[in-house]
């Protein structure tokens, strides 16, 4: 064989075990080095090409695809910085347990360390945030050479997928001339029995009997218990939950990514804690005995402060990935086991509990606490956390809710309440960057349901690049730009008593007006100025095709101050609920 076959023998190959291992989807990024590659994944017929010009937005992109599939997705690029483009990815990806196989083409060994252009160390390109990196062979037609190449196809596929899921990076070198031989099919060809077959899925982790008895032991006569759930899938995973919570009588305190708030409804669900763990009355009345986490921490820091704060509590964390998602320092069981198996298994070897003032007071707390949130719905003017109450009442059913990350997630923490409505809330809260967020939501929105973007103006300018995905892939998505000109996150913290610094370094206003951008991709446009335009305006986005963008403008001020307004409100009527629990306590 010649070098243009050899090349697209073991190309091929390549490509070919990765569909035969299931990977659906491809996102490229143009590029010479990488073209035997690029071709020969758009040539196989069982592979979607998504093309971003970007790479950073192509990472992104292929994280949102996999996000929502939780299936390996594979990402290509050339040599050189294109590579390096994709770090902040592969970071949210490491971080978020998001399966992706990040192939980057690289020049021969030869033309390394040499001074040749766009030729760079990409050996470990991506350090430990790769969970798995291999420098690949050059290509070779031996048989050895076609075994190698679809074994490393598998065990990337299986090694991305495998829990916890996450990147791998895979490095190859390619000689020129680069063009394949695209006359040919090389696919079917190099399918021999001796090399065919799936890696068999490795199973759930599962409590022994022994764990599960020192758990049992710790629940035994403790009434004063909480079930804390971060970020989670699935419906069979919420519906143990639940068995689990109304067996113990222990409230859930659900994080909006825990896919519980709108799994349906449920007694147990707590949604307000965020508000009334702020109230130091409240914090200290309902110090717990025992509590057990599920999946990763949760946006909340009010949450996070009071489970410090629980000293002598037993702290069970339940990870089914064997991490140690533990930033509380106060875990008394790291518990490796799957979680939906976990509370399956604990609630079968328990016999229910009676209801008891604890979850009592729990949801009379919430109650109070829901019912003050819910009065920013009478506000007239444009407010940063009323676009969560009504998006709650606008979504339709199973709709995907993506929610960039500083003050939009709060936000959705603290007013999407509980309702059944199998609406899917996703974050990147890996590492809880503003970079790629747009990118990302475009990437959800590849598999057909339709998909709402909230987002800060600072986030959606850091990944305007994101928009050509929509543009050029013909992608469907309503961006929700929530727009106070700079960054408003920063007007909560300590930083905002710095007048003479906080705006220049803080609160960075930028005066940008998005509607010239959403223009040049192609994008239908709305700046609202009233809640009934709003709500107009999203229903004619949800039925719209293509890129549609809401802005809604705020004033960061008013909208710290509605905040402190509410959460004061709360505290009043929070410290009255706790006063009477204690006065009742005194009494019996």
């Amino acid at each position: 064989m010649n070098h243009q076959e050899i090349l697209t023998v073991y190309t091929s190959a390549f490509v070919d075990e990765l569909a035969r291992m299931k990977v659906k989807h491809a996102v490229i990024s143009p590029g010479s080095r990488s073209t035997p590659i690029s071709l020969l994944f758009t040539k196989h017929p069982d592979i979607n090409i998504h093309i971003n010009i970007d790479e950073r937005s192509a990472g992104f992109y292929a994280l949102g695809i996999a996000k929502a599939s939780r299936e390996p997705v594979a990402l290509v690029c050339t040599s050189g910085t294109a590579a390096a483009n994709y770090y902040p990815a592969v970071v949210e990806a490491y971080y978020s347990r998001v399966p992706l196989i990040v192939i980057t083409a690289d020049r021969p060994h030869e033309l390394r360390d040499v001074g040749a252009p766009q030729a760079i160390d990409q050996l470990q390109l991506y350090g430990r945030f790769a969970k798995w990196f291999c420098e690949m062979s050059l290509p070779g037609n031996r048989e050895e050479d076609i075994r190698y190449v679809r074994n490393i196809a598998k065990r990337a596929s299986a090694t991305a997928k495998e829990n916890p899921a996450g990147p791998v990076h895979l490095n190859f070198p390619v000689r020129e001339p680069l063009l394949p031989d695209m006359q040919h099919d090389y696919f079917t060809q190099l399918r021999c029995e001796n090399i065919q077959g799936n890696i068999l899925e490795s199973g759930i982790l599962t409590l022994t009997d022994s764990s599960r008895e020192k758990i049992l032991s710790q629940l035994s006569g403790k009434e004063r218990g909480l079930i804390v759930v971060g970020e989670g899938e699935g419906t069979e995973f919420a519906a143990e939950v639940k068995k689990l919570a109304e067996t113990l009588q222990y409230p859930i305190l659900a994080d909006p990514l825990s896919q519980l708030r709108t799994a349906g409804d449920s007694a147990y669900i707590v949604d307000c804690y965020d508000t009334f763990l702020r109230v130091e009355e409240a914090a200290e009345f309902l110090k717990p005995e025992i509590i057990i986490r599920l999946g990763a921490m949760p946006v909340s820091k009010p949450l996070l402060l009071f489970m410090k704060a629980a000293q002598t509590a037993t702290h069970i964390v339940v990870d089914g990935g064997s991490g140690w998602r533990e930033p509380t320092g106060m875990g008394t069981y790291m518990v490796h086991c799957d979680e939906t198996a976990f509370c399956r298994d604990i609630s079968g070897h328990l016999a229910d509990n009676e209801p008891s003032e604890w979850i009592s007071t729990w949801q009379t707390l919430n109650a109070v606490s829901k019912n003050v949130l819910q009065t920013l719905n009478e506000v007239q003017q444009l407010d940063e956390g009323k676009v969560f109450l009504q998006l709650n009442e606008l979504l339709p059913a199973g709709a995907a809710l993506f929610v960039g990350n500083s003050m939009p997630i709060r936000d959705c923490d603290t007013f999407f309440h509980n309702r059944e409505s199998n609406v899917r809330i996703l974050a990147n809260r890996g590492a809880n960057g503003i970079d790629g967020v747009v990118s990302t939501a475009i990437g959800v929105s590849v598999h057909g349901q339709p998909t709402v973007l909230v987002i800060g103006d600072l986030s959606f300018f850091h990944d305007m690049n994101g928009l050509m995905a929509a543009k050029l892939l013909q992608r469907d998505i309503t961006i929700v730009i929530v727009n106070n000109d700079g960054g408003g996150i920063f007007s909560f913290l300590p930083q905002s008593s710095e007048r003479e610094y906080f705006e220049m370094l803080f609160g960075t206003p930028h005066g940008l007006d998005f509607s010239h951008a959403i223009a040049m991709y192609g994008g239908q446009f709305s700046r609202v100025k009233d809640w009934e335009q709003f709500r107009k305006a999203m229903a004619e986005s949800l039925e719209n095709k293509g890129l549609n963008v809401v802005e809604v403008v705020t004033n960061r001020q008013e909208n710290v101050d509605n905040h402190r307004k509410l959460w004061n409100v709360v505290s009043q009527e929070i410290k009255e609920v706790i006063e009477g629990k204690k006065n009742v306590l005194k009494r019996s």
